[in-house]
């Protein structure tokens, strides 16, 4: 009997999620004779029922397009915002999952995703997920699609901003998305040239990233790129978040955490504009003038790399795979040049940050990239 799989993006939009929905659309439709229907905006999407029945004709040229043709959303199945409460939503999601007599829902997202996807399986749905981000963080898959095509728009922003450094002897901080993980900010600034890299997984300290840019002008260079990931934190603001948050962990009552909770909060909210504030700093600490850019939401836009499309089609080619073969519960991980499929139990609550030993970090060493730490 024919399957029928169900498809949603969920979380932030990243360039390669139309090749994935087109890897296994086709793949599905055309070598395994299933049907797929498709879910608008994510998980609210499948919870309203706004769906469309995908033929050939739909995934026809979406490969080399940007974004997602299903749209996306942040919603999480048990906590969804309703009448201005969050409600747990899993039990209509599952009557709309059963009106369409779905095999498996396919969701392509991030770590978040995978975590919802989970929820949804502990209700008897069948699920598989495909790992999405530009931050490269999921856990459990040797890359995700999304990562080449933002690194190569961040290695391409850094190039750019070389000339108008060098010609106003300036320090040009470049501030790189990446809350968490710093492979975004690592591998374009390495890939760009830039001077200091700064990732959350190395505190920094800002004194020895001035003495490294003040180095750089008693050599001649009159000018520093400085790549900063958003996540990336000072030795003093990573203590004062780690205490915060050890004092959410540890409250004792309701009362205690909601205590805790605003101050984390407040303490967050104190470093919104961290990559200025480091900017200002530097300019202090330098005499040389500083100026910030912030690539943003121009890292997630425009056509995917051939290297994510060949990624996004080879994982959900994949996943079809797996669907035929009724494989449920994972995650189509990247693994070499196949992919694997790693069950969603070993994937959730995790995350893949930068191994402090990490080839990247030895070579931008080795190059006298200043990573603003003690062996600098």
């Amino acid at each position: 009997m024919s399957k029928t799989i169900g498809i949603l993006t969920a979380g932030g939009d990243s360039p390669g999620l139309n090749a994935a929905i087109r890897g296994v659309g086709k793949a599905a439709l055309g070598a395994y004779d299933m049907h797929l229907v498709g879910f608008r905006d994510g998980f609210r999407g499948l919870l309203q029922d706004r769906h469309i029945a995908f033929g050939p004709a739909d995934l026809s040229g979406i490969l080399t397009i940007g974004g997602t043709i299903l749209g996306t959303s942040r919603d999480k199945p048990n906590k969804m915002p309703i009448g201005g409460k969050k409600i747990d939503m899993r039990d209509a999601m599952v009557e709309v999952y059963n009106k369409h007599h779905l095999d498996v829902l396919v969701c392509l997202g991030g770590g978040g995703t995978a975590k919802n996807a989970y929820s949804l399986m502990e209700k008897g749905l069948n699920v598989i997920t495909m790992p999405k981000t530009i931050d490269n963080d999921v856990a459990m898959t040797d890359v995700t699609f999304g990562f080449d095509t933002a690194l190569g728009i961040a290695t391409e922003a850094i190039d750019r901003l070389h000339s108008t450094a060098h010609s106003h002897h300036r320090i040009i901080v470049v501030e790189v998305m990446g809350h968490n993980t710093g492979w975004l900010a690592l591998g374009a600034g390495i890939a760009g040239g830039a001077d200091v890299i700064l990732i959350p997984e190395l505190p920094y300290d800002v004194e020895l990233v001035a003495e490294a840019i003040r180095q750089r002008s008693r050599r001649g260079s009159r000018f520093s790129i400085v790549a900063v990931s958003e996540g990336a934190r000072s030795k003093e603001d990573f203590q004062k978040l780690a205490e915060a948050r050890a004092a959410v962990e540890g409250a004792e009552d309701k009362k205690e955490r909601k205590k805790a909770k605003a101050k984390l909060a407040e303490v967050e909210a104190s470093m919104t504009n961290h990559t200025l504030q480091l900017s200002q700093q530097l300019e202090l600490l330098t005499g040389l003038e500083a100026r910030v850019t912030i690539l943003g939401h121009l890292q997630r836009g425009g056509t995917p790399s051939a290297a994510d499309r060949l990624l996004a089609t080879r994982l959900g080619t994949a996943c079809a795979h797996l669907i035929h073969k009724g494989t449920y519960g994972v995650m189509v991980a990247a693994r070499g040049d196949g992919a694997e499929a790693v069950p969603l139990e070993q994937v959730i609550g995790k995350r893949k940050t930068v191994p402090l030993d990490h080839p990247w970090i030895s070579s931008a060493r080795n190059i006298q990239v200043c990573l603003g730490d003690a062996l600098t």
